[in-house]
């Protein structure tokens, strides 16, 4: 069981930074870019002297990277420090994942969305590649928007799945969530594309048809090959006096640890911290694990 959080760290203040697309430059970018590939091998450094094994590295490692003001061959600029970043991945053993933003929309009814959403998978299988990583590095999105039709929603984004290329197929990986796409929805959807299923307890506790969180992992489990590693699946809990779903602020170590208790002996699975204080809360669960 490997821990990890998204991002950025507070505890040594690295995090991944863009900048507004007016200001773009050619100088500006490669300075974000540098920084934000400095910053990322320092959070790496910092897990391995912390016992976290999984990270979740930002979509903002390049800003603008899918947009068509692009002016520079980033992978070829920066092509050495990605294969060093990769180098501390693999030479530890560590996980990695990206969840690109909520305009990634593979069942837009809208082409020129699900093309311009192509393009964003497109960079992050590039950074992959770059990194040298296996299919067992996963890109996590939501399965997207209703519009007004579930079936025509599950139906467009199946069709589009199956147009998409290998490479993206191979590190793609969807989650339940809150408001649309059940678990029995992401399992639907599975059933006509293998799409390994990313299980957000959290999201579950909001919308479900019943399941437990031991029949909802144990529906999950099977989703996931050997190509693709053991399940990965978030975490958190319920902030109170918010609006049903949002993250805590600072993880709630009882119902974490009911959380434990319930799938610790029975599954295998890599745990992402989405809580708002990151790392700090990881920490905690660390040394109560």
């Amino acid at each position: 069981m490997k821990l990890g959080y998204p991002c950025m760290n507070y505890t040594i203040g690295c995090k991944i930074s863009t900048f507004k697309l007016q200001s773009f430059s050619e100088e500006r970018l490669v300075d974000s870019i540098t920084t934000n590939l400095n910053n990322l091998e320092k959070i790496l450094l910092y897990n391995k002297e912390n016992g976290f094994g999984f990270l979740r590295v930002s979509s903002d490692l390049i800003p603008f990277a899918s947009h068509s003001i692009m002016n520079i061959d980033w992978s070829k600029k920066f092509k050495d420090h990605f294969e060093k970043i990769g180098d501390i991945i693999k030479e530890n053993n560590f996980r990695i994942s990206f969840h690109p933003g909520q305009f990634v929309l593979i069942n837009s009814p809208k082409i020129d969305i699900f093309e311009a959403t192509v393009r964003e998978l497109e960079y992050h299988v590039k950074m992959l590649d770059l990194m040298n990583l296996d299919t067992t590095a996963k890109i996590q999105i939501h399965v997207g928007g209703v519009y007004g039709d579930m079936e025509a929603a599950k139906s467009r984004f199946i069709d589009r799945y199956h147009s998409l290329n290998q490479k993206i197929k191979n590190h793609l990986v969807i989650e339940n969530d809150e408001k649309s796409f059940s678990l029995q929805d992401c399992l639907d959807i599975h059933s006509e594309t293998n799409i390994p299923i990313i299980f957000d307890n959290l999201h579950h506790e909001v919308k479900n048809n019943g399941e437990t969180l031991t029949e909802a992992m144990q529906l999950v489990q099977p989703t996931w090959t050997s190509k693709d590693g053991v399940p990965m699946v978030d975490y958190s809990s319920q902030q109170e006096n918010s609006v049903a779903g949002k993250h805590c602020d600072t993880i709630d170590l009882t119902h974490f640890e009911g959380y434990l208790s319930e799938i610790l002996n029975q599954f295998d699975v890599d745990i992402m911290f989405e809580i708002k204080d990151k790392e700090l809360s990881a920490l905690q669960a660390l040394k109560l694990i």
